[in-house]
């Protein structure tokens, strides 16, 4: 038996019992790890190794360096879930990784990994988009989370608001024109002199400061359109410090996040009915959590956000949203690919 008919075999098995235990991979940055999630809720085990002390020297993520020390990591980082979980590799059902979006070289990585061994272990394949589990990073905080619902996912590559009409099923409403939210609190970090990773340090040095100091205005996002721009706001903060160098760079700092908070939140709100969701690795933003939950509260609208292990990138996220995959057939064969500009689609 060719090892796509045993998958297929074992996948209408796993399908008919609604039980799996999934191996997950994620390598789509900066991050190399693997987690073991049952049936899409419980995570076993989630072993993140950053990379993070790697790249800080450089201010940012170097891709090349990024690749390489994934292959370094990968087999440690699997055998780590596999430990953490209790179990050994004949008891993993399927395996998942992350194609895209991503970098290209440290995608590839995980997906060779999942694929070699996915045939290794006759066991199916699935392919899983970096944002689909970011949502699902929801489930394993809310047991009782399920569709439908509306999602806000902001992260140093995407800020998108997306109406999750069911598990695999997705209808997007709006996104960032330019800079994703994460990405402009990284400018305008590295311009405040922060160390990198720049979102965090924001945060920090805005507790500080006053929100109301200065007024970030952007005239694009003042309409009734869910897209979304901050890269006129990033430049305002840049030239904000240039031009006045007394000005406070805590005020700076928390001028600039309440303003780009204030949009996300304003839109998100808007396009939620009863249900709101938060993901990405923004979502670790207190700031952001507290006045998203304060104006949910206001419209009558359920707030959801992950736990802080599961905001930046992970694999139990990866694991939930492919056991939902699975459980729709949403199997994938060994041409699986990284595609760094991957668009997400409902299957």
């Amino acid at each position: 038996m060719s090892y796509l008919d045993a998958a297929k075999k074992r996948a209408t098995e796993l399908i008919s019992s609604k039980n799996a235990v999934i191996l997950a991979i994620e390598t789509s940055c900066d991050e190399t790890a693997a987690a073991v999630v049952k049936n899409g809720r419980e995570a076993l085990s989630n072993i993140i190794y950053t990379q993070i002390p790697l790249h800080r020297k450089f201010g940012g993520v170097v891709p090349e360096l990024a690749s390489r020390n994934h292959v370094d990591q990968i087999g440690l980082v699997v055998a780590a879930a596999l430990e953490e979980a209790g179990l050994d590799k004949g008891d993993i059902d399927a395996v998942a990784v992350t194609h895209g979006p991503g970098l290209v070289g440290a995608l590839l990585v995980g997906v060779s990994f999942a694929k070699a061994l996915a045939m290794s272990l006759n066991v199916p394949l699935i392919g899983v988009h970096h944002l689909m589990g970011h949502i699902a990073a929801n489930y394993l905080t809310y047991p009782d989370l399920e569709p439908p619902f509306h999602c806000l996912i902001a992260s140093g590559g995407h800020s998108d608001i997306v109406e999750v009409k069911d598990y695999t099923d997705f209808v997007h409403l709006g996104g960032t024109r330019d800079d994703a939210a994460g990405e402009a609190f990284d400018k305008v970090a590295r311009a405040l002199n922060l160390p990198y990773p720049g979102g965090p340090e924001l945060e920090k040095l805005a507790e500080s400061g006053n929100p109301n100091a200065i007024a970030f205005h952007s005239a694009f996002n003042m309409g009734d359109s869910f897209d979304m721009s901050f890269s006129g706001l990033k430049t305002a903060a840049v030239n904000r410090l240039q031009s006045e160098p007394n000005v406070r760079p805590a005020d700076i700092a928390a001028s600039f996040q309440f303003a780009v908070n204030s949009i996300l939140s304003d839109k998100a709100i808007r396009a939620a009915k009863s249900t709101l969701a938060l993901a990405g690795g923004v979502s670790a933003n207190r700031n952001l959590r507290d006045m998203l939950e304060k104006k949910a509260g206001a419209k009558g609208v359920r707030f959801c956000c992950p736990d802080f292990k599961y905001c930046t990138d992970n694999a139990a996220m990866i694991g939930s949203a492919a056991y939902y995959l699975l459980m729709r057939g949403g199997l994938s064969d060994l041409s699986l690919n990284a595609v760094p500009a991957l668009e997400m689609q409902s299957s």
